[in-house]
């Protein structure tokens, strides 16, 4: 079918918008010579574009009963069985619900795309599959994954199993959940601001954001093309790297991979052994100007648990690293603008970039997004309102200092790092938090969904390799510590979360009443 064409009017409102100064008889020639150029498009409308491959198709599908949901984490249930043999044979896996698995719903927790329902498989989807995973159903996420509490979803709140009243981390908090409460052995989830490694930390997992790139975003719902991350959550350190293992890797679509960093042989690193490695506490991780009070049993338990590490022949120190106070500093400037630019006026994947572009996808997003704006959550709408300021006040001037600063980050951080082999800090400055009651107030709505991040975000801006290991319980609740290693180097961290978890500190899991 032809593609619609625009009128004389459109073309006069569009011009103005920009500035042109053009003439009713200035349009109509332009118009002349656009209606000429839309043939193009009515032969792209004709046009089969190819679709990756889809593998194992049987895929029964279904939304959860209340029965089999008591945390609310599942959005959608499925039961995919991968390859008969291969290194996730008997593993089952939740798939954060901003990851495509063909045939079955994807919701991004946003009513914007409720009823989308993907072509295609993820490249990370086909490869656990590959591995002989079996996929249980799609993990709930917050709303466009914007906010590291649990109550932005529109298909529901998810909630701890440590303490229901609690949020187990976002935005990944299905995925997390379903992995704390042992309903799945492990999960995928994505990071942006620490979006893996929050629920790590509030549901006593090991939640790894790799280095940037490793795994690729093929299939996907981004967020920010400089600062998107997918991993692993599970509840030992050495399934963690059974999961990164499998899913690492180039796949010849993502533009965030890039020549050079090669995936390795992850579980050949779970050694149970520290003996030489240099741990560095960084002092600024523990008092912030984004949360200048954490909580003090959090600070003290991390403390501890890195100190013990000294009893099995590391060395553990402390580091200043000065420029840690302004990485949530330079991480909002990039996310903020990057956000917009690529999921509102980019329709939700962006553009300028080599890859696979999920059309539907985009076609729906872009739809919705403008015409249904209210469905966005108050953490959206704030980031949003923010983001459109500052690009229409500085046209871009802060993203682009952003960027560039966070250059500078990386390189304070790859100076410490050349001093000690893994970098500590809390993963959060508190320990779970509690979910916002529906007819909270807005300014403690819009709070709750970003209290988190000041210690996790920096890393999303540089992209060096994060692990949250629990380390502590207080008051019931768990605690974590974050590993960051240098680039590339994401068996250090894994190796280094194993070993304190087998010599020092095992989470004891949630209570068995669910």
């Amino acid at each position: 079918m032809a593609v619609s064409r625009p009128s004389v009017e459109v073309l006069s409102q569009i011009a103005e918008g920009y500035g042109m100064k053009l003439s009713r008889d200035q349009i109509q020639v332009f118009r002349k010579v656009i209606e000429r150029m839309m043939v193009a498009y009515d032969r792209l409308d004709e046009l089969i574009e190819p679709c990756l491959e889809v593998k194992y198709p049987n895929r029964p599908n279904w939304r959860p009963t209340e029965t089999e949901n008591p945390l609310g984490a599942w959005y959608w249930r499925t039961d995919i069985k991968g390859a008969p043999q291969g290194p996730l044979a008997g593993k089952s896996l939740a798939i954060k619900d901003n990851v495509c698995v063909a045939g079955v719903p994807l919701m991004c927790g946003t009513r914007l795309l409720e009823g989308f329902v993907p072509k295609i498989d993820a490249t990370l989807v086909t490869r656990i599959l590959d591995a002989g995973g079996a996929i249980l159903g799609k993990s709930v996420c917050e709303n466009l994954c914007v906010s590291g509490n649990s109550h932005t979803s529109q298909s529901g709140v998810v909630r701890n199993p440590y303490d229901l009243s609690r949020s187990p981390g976002g935005s990944s908090t299905g995925s997390a959940a379903l992995v704390a409460s042992g309903v799945v052995d492990m999960a995928i989830g994505t990071d942006q601001a620490g979006s893996i490694r929050i629920p790590g930390s509030w549901s006593g997992l090991y939640g790894l954001k790799p280095t940037y790139g490793l795994v690729p975003y093929t299939g996907v719902g981004p967020m920010e093309l400089t600062i998107d991350h997918v991993g692993p959550i599970a509840r030992t350190a050495a399934d963690a790297a059974l999961l990164l293992e499998v899913i690492a890797g180039p796949d010849g679509l993502d533009p965030r991979q890039r020549s050079g960093l090669e995936p390795r042989k992850y579980t050949a690193a779970i050694t149970g052994d520290v003996k030489g490695f240099r741990f560095g506490i960084v002092k600024e991780g523990f008092k912030t100007p984004f949360h200048p009070n954490p909580e003090k049993d959090v600070d003290d338990a991390v403390r501890e648990a890195a100190h013990a590490l000294g009893r099995f022949g590391a060395t553990v120190g402390e580091i200043s690293i000065p420029m840690h106070l302004d990485g949530f500093r330079i991480w909002s400037g990039i996310a903020c603008e990057g956000m917009m630019t690529c999921m509102i006026d980019g329709h939700g994947v962006g553009r300028n970039w080599k890859g696979y572009y999920p059309t539907e996808y985009v076609e729906m997003f872009g739809r919705n997004v403008r015409a249904h704006g209210e469905e966005l959550s108050v953490t959206t709408k704030t980031r949003m309102l923010l983001a459109r300021y500052i690009d229409e006040t500085y046209h871009g001037r802060y993203y682009a200092k952003a960027q560039n600063l966070a250059r500078s980050l990386a390189a304070a951080y790859d100076d410490a790092l050349r001093q000690f082999d893994v970098l500590v800090m809390p993963t959060t400055p508190i320990k779970a938090a509690k979910i916002p009651a529906p007819d909270a107030p807005l300014e403690e709505q819009i709070m709750r969904g970003g209290e988190m991040i000041p210690n996790t975000c920096p890393f999303d801006a540089t992209g060096h390799p994060a692990l949250n290991v629990p380390c502590a319980m207080s008051e019931g609740l768990p605690v974590g510590m974050m590993f960051i290693g240098r680039m590339g180097e994401d068996a250090t961290i894994l190796r280094a979360g194993d070993a304190f978890e087998r010599n020092i500190f095992t989470p004891p899991g949630p209570p068995s009443r669910l």
